[in-house]
């Protein structure tokens, strides 16, 4: 099992961008960032393979959103840009351990841990 903690989230006015981090115990094989507002579900936003760098997003935030990461920290960032009161939503960075199954990277029922979120309110 593997701790995850993020951090980052805030308020921010609408056009505004923010950073979140997530900083993970262990060894994973994918990390991940999804939101979920009040009544809605879970969805994925962004997704990386930790080990090869490869990236995933949805297309409702592909070109706003941005993950990385920093290999020496286990940590992996969500830059957020031009955000809207749409993007308002508690975030959650889950990982994937590593294993040999195929991963759906944008899918939460994949991810085996999760960090407690970080709230984002975006104000028009």
């Amino acid at each position: 099992q593997v701790q995850l903690v993020e951090s980052g989230g805030g308020s921010v006015q609408a056009g505004g961008s923010l950073r979140l981090s997530c900083a993970a115990s262990g060894v994973t094989s994918y990390m991940g960032w999804f939101r979920q507002a009040p009544g809605k579900e879970r969805e994925g936003v962004a997704a990386i393979y930790t080990a090869g760098g490869d990236k995933y997003y949805p297309g409702a935030v592909e070109g706003r959103f941005i993950i990385s990461q920093d290999n020496a920290k286990n940590t992996v960032h969500l830059r957020m840009n031009s955000l809207t009161p749409e993007d308002t939503a508690m975030y959650y960075c889950p990982d994937v351990l590593p294993r040999v199954h195929r991963v759906i990277p944008l899918s939460a029922n994949d991810y085996d841990d999760w960090g407690p979120g970080t709230q984002v309110t975006v104000s028009s």
